[in-house]
């Protein structure tokens, strides 16, 4: 049995220092403030001083390990101990090599093959928990169900218009990044992006789904479509939204 770390990060390699400010605001507010999520990422280690992720370049795997803990690219935020694993050193390195291949750098997405994916992905091989739902939830916004926790909507009421100005700043990053990566203009990941359509499906899920917080908060029932408080939330953020707009 070995144990596996999970190392998170701030995404704080803007270049522009009042970038990686604004990121760790939001950070910070989405995060620590609400638990709900940011813009992280996240690398693995199990065996070894090294941990392993999984970035963008044009040829090659994009599997690539450092020191726990210093990659030079991000600010360190904490470590998760996810758990486990019965998985020798010499199955674990058979996983790496056959990762390697299965994650070359060219098929990076910011938002639907990143550090985060690959990581889970990794845990999945490794026989241990995935990754907590906030780490990668402002990349899985557009596609999480409908999950409210009771006490996430307490805190988002009384921060609401902290909140809409940060998501607006975090959907541009995030949007942003994306529109810049290797993807032609024609692609399909990434052609209705920049919509004020996905625009308002991004911001409505990641305000109102957000699956759970990440501490504090008890158990709830999930709500439906159908459901009285649903609708009820719905139109409060509706009418939110439609009063920041005007």
């Amino acid at each position: 049995m070995k144990e596996v770390v999970l190392h998170i990060y701030d995404v704080t390699n803007s270049g522009s220092e009042k970038t990686n400010n604004t990121i760790l605001q939001i950070n910070r507010i989405f995060k620590d403030r609400i638990g709900l999520g940011g813009i992280f990422h996240s690398a693995i280690q199990v065996y070894g001083d090294e941990e392993w992720s999984f970035g963008f370049c044009e040829q090659g795997s994009g599997v690539f390990s450092c020191p726990p803990g210093k990659n030079p690219m991000y600010t360190y935020r904490e470590h998760i101990i996810l758990g486990e694993t019965n998985c020798s050193i010499l199955k674990v390195n058979q996983i790496l090599r056959e990762l390697s291949q299965a994650w070359p750098g060219h098929s990076y997405d910011l938002l639907s093959k990143n550090c985060n994916h690959f990581c889970d992905a990794f845990c999945e091989r490794l026989g241990v928990q995935k990754l907590p739902g906030w780490v990668n939830r402002f990349a899985n916004a557009g596609d999480t169900a409908i999950v409210v926790a009771e006490n996430a909507a307490l805190h988002l009421r009384q921060a609401k218009d902290e909140i809409v100005t940060a998501s607006k700043v975090a959907y541009r990053f995030m949007a942003g990044l994306a529109s810049n990566s290797r993807a032609t203009p024609e692609s399909p990941s990434y052609s209705n992006r920049g919509s004020p359509r996905f625009q308002g499906a991004w911001f409505k899920n990641l305000m109102s789904v957000g699956a759970k917080p990440s501490a504090g908060t008890s158990e709830i029932p999930d709500e439906t479509d159908d459901s009285p408080l649903y609708r009820q939330k719905s139109s409060e953020l509706l009418q939110h939204n439609s009063r920041q707009n005007s």
